[in-house]
């Protein structure tokens, strides 16, 4: 008996020291990646996705006037690795780049960054590479999860887009070869 009892207290004190792992789907802002494929090169962006749950999020939960990163945890990335982008005025060599979005009551402007690791609430401005003015669309229907879209508008022109809440904002890029 007291074998039994020695076992099962190991094992429970085994078990109590292991970080239980949460799945992916149950996280409160779980990881997303999204691909797609312009000019005939690959592109993909990584994210983690809040939901909105019952919360206003522009103008309140994400507020006006302060650079705010598109997702949860860390930054959200765009990945290129078989050409470069051209973002606006930027020229970006093939790699990975953090987003940062500074969101006004009437305009966005998207911020790209040579940090693409960085955690989602230091933006360092040292690294920035350049900004551009985003396109903002309002939605019929709320998305009630940060969603990402990487859009193919022929040849080797794309756009960039988020949805969340009512409000899409895009941006469009070119892959250069």
């Amino acid at each position: 008996m007291q074998r039994r009892h020695f076992l099962f207290a190991g094992l429970t004190a085994v078990t109590a020291a292991v970080p239980a792992v949460v799945p992916a789907y149950a996280q409160a802002s779980p990881p997303k990646e999204v691909t797609g494929t312009v000019g005939g090169k690959a592109l993909k962006i990584g994210y983690y996705s809040p939901f909105m749950r019952g919360r206003k999020i522009y103008g309140g939960l994400v507020p006006y006037d302060e650079i705010w990163c598109p997702g949860a945890n860390w930054i959200t990335a765009i990945t290129s690795e078989d050409a470069g982008l051209e973002i606006g005025s930027m020229k970006l060599a093939k790699g990975s780049y953090g987003i940062w979005v500074l969101p006004t009551a009437n305009e966005w402007t998207v911020i790209l960054n040579r940090d693409a690791k960085a955690f989602h609430l230091d933006h360092d401005a040292t690294k920035d590479i350049g900004k551009l003015k985003m396109d903002l669309k309002h939605l019929d229907a709320p998305v009630e999860s940060l969603t990402f879209e990487i859009r193919g508008e022929g040849g080797n022109t794309g756009r960039v887009a988020f949805l969340w809440e009512q409000t899409e904002a895009s941006f469009p890029f070119t892959v250069v070869r």
